[in-house]
């Protein structure tokens, strides 16, 4: 029980604590016990602006949380890099003329520098309540709201699969739906099941190509078999294509196999010339033999054209020694 209640104890410090380091600040603490919309929205009407609203929620454990740096170029530079993803996230808003003007999610990590301006850190918020806030933001569809979207989407509480899955309707833009497909490879079992259901049933063609791309990135050990389902037997050709081209960042011997299969069986051109492509990419030059045996083998010259070019460009010794051969 002891060791419990200091677990609880650790859990509630850690999304109440303010952010690590964080300089040129005017500090102030509010609590969102009571709700965060109204402890919210009395801050974005709090003068004098502009001003900074932030707090922490528990995050999924995804590599999108990281840290922008300002420099001559823009906000281009990195941060901190997280070997293991956090499980937390902070939630940012810049509030101008009592109107949130952008929305950002960070790591907790992140050094932040308030440019000298009021900076708002809430307590107690709870995690479907700062959903619920986000999902406003992001149903007006407006470019300062984009952020709201992918703040959304870090958020590991049950209640943003539920309004994920709502932005994916297909009633909404293309454009909108296309982004939080992407981020579904992030949310775990349930994200994998939503991209089963849309590359088996989604009337857009490229939402459903982007539900197979986002296989790429899900940690989820059915993910990958999916996938070479998909690059081997889907009726869709550019389904195929998309799978195959993204197999070739997984480099095993089950893909390797896969992209054979495309390369010598596959009715369809654009498919053979993804696993073309996909082969060159192989890490190591791991694909080199296989492009190699793809020269000597296959049955059609604009294949066996693509493989040479693939070969030549590599300068692989091997590749240079089998021209070598040829020369012969």
């Amino acid at each position: 029980e002891m060791k419990r209640a200091w677990w609880v104890l650790a859990a509630a410090a850690s999304l109440a604590a303010q952010p690590k380091l964080l300089v040129n600040a005017k500090v102030d603490t509010h609590s969102a016990a009571g709700g965060l919309e109204p402890a919210f929205q009395a801050l974005v009407t709090a003068q004098p602006q502009p001003a900074w609203i932030g707090y922490t929620v528990p995050s999924t454990r995804t590599y999108n949380l990281s840290c922008d740096l300002g420099n001559n170029n823009g906000w281009g530079a990195s941060g901190v890099v997280h070997l293991e993803p956090p499980d937390h996230a902070m939630i940012l808003f810049r509030v101008v003329d009592n109107a949130v003007e952008r929305i950002r999610a960070l790591s907790p990590d992140c050094q932040l520098d308030a440019g000298d301006v009021p900076f708002h850190w809430l307590t107690d918020v709870q995690p479907s309540q700062s959903v619920a806030l986000l999902a406003k933001f992001a149903a007006q569809h407006d470019a300062p709201y984009n952020g709201a979207m992918n703040a959304l989407s870090v958020h590991a509480d049950p209640a943003a699969d539920q309004t994920l899955e709502r932005f994916l309707a297909p009633d909404q833009p293309q454009a909108l739906r296309l982004r939080v497909v992407s981020w579904m490879s992030g949310r775990g079992k349930h994200g994998l099941d939503v991209l089963k259901g849309l590359i088996a049933n989604d009337p857009d063609l490229r939402v459903r190509e982007r539900a197979v791309n986002a296989l790429s990135s899900s940690r989820e050990p059915e993910a990958m078999d999916l996938m070479i389902e998909i690059a081997r037997n889907d009726k869709n050709a550019k389904l195929r294509a998309q799978a195959v081209g993204d197999l070739g960042r997984k480099p095993t011997q089950k893909v390797i196999a896969t992209l054979n299969h495309a390369i010598e069986s596959d009715p369809d051109l654009d498919v053979q010339r993804r696993a073309v492509s996909a082969m060159q990419s192989l890490p190591d030059g791991e694909g080199i033999p296989y492009l190699i045996q793809v020269v000597k083998t296959t049955k059609s010259p604009e294949v066996r054209k693509q493989a040479m070019n693939s070969l030549r460009n590599s300068r692989d010794p091997r590749a240079l020694a089998f021209f070598e051969d040829v020369l012969k």
